[in-house]
């Protein structure tokens, strides 16, 4: 079981397939694709409000316990997603006592974010809106300095198999 957090276009989406595309069988949950299945009221995060923060705890809890579902079925599940680890933590303690999860966040410099930001083709509007939130969310991850026992990786200049040789190693008990 994994949870990949971290900047916007930090390839958390493109972590987790790659990391579940390792095992015999995988699921990704992405928290946003949960949280957008909203039809009538969703709450904007590039406007956040309480409501912002009540929609994202009831995506996590969603994802958390569908996640635990195909667990329980032996799928390796990749849960991903600009989340709080701090939600991340609580929903597992609520929903999925005991079961323990490599948490990973991926932080790469702001400079490499905003460079795959702008070269994004599957949002489905200007992901350059996004840039002022990139900044904010860089100078959080800086500030919090990672997160007790999160594994934090600056992911900027490396290829994708190299993130994902460090995470399963690391989730294997490894370095």
């Amino acid at each position: 079981m994994f949870v990949i957090t971290g900047q916007l276009a930090a390839g958390k989406s493109t972590v987790a397939r790659a990391i579940l595309a390792r095992y015999p069988t995988g699921l990704h949950v992405d928290v946003d694709a949960i949280r957008e299945m909203v039809v009538a009221g969703l709450a904007s995060p590039l406007e956040w409000t309480p409501e912002t923060t009540r929609q994202f705890e009831i995506a996590i809890r969603a994802s958390v316990l569908l996640a635990l579902t195909y667990h329980e079925e032996g799928f390796a599940v990749a849960i991903e997603g600009a989340v709080d680890p701090e939600s991340v933590e609580r929903a597992f303690r609520e929903g999925a006592p005991g079961l323990s999860f490599t948490g990973i966040t991926l932080h790469p410099s702001l400079q490499v974010a905003r460079a795959r930001n702008r070269a994004r083709t599957t949002k489905p509007f200007d992901p350059g809106v996004l840039e002022d939130v990139m900044a904010t969310i860089d100078a959080d991850l800086t500030r919090a300095g990672g997160r007790t026992g999160w594994l934090t990786i600056d992911n900027g200049a490396e290829w994708v198999d190299e993130t994902v040789d460090r995470i399963v190693a690391l989730a294997r008990g490894g370095a």
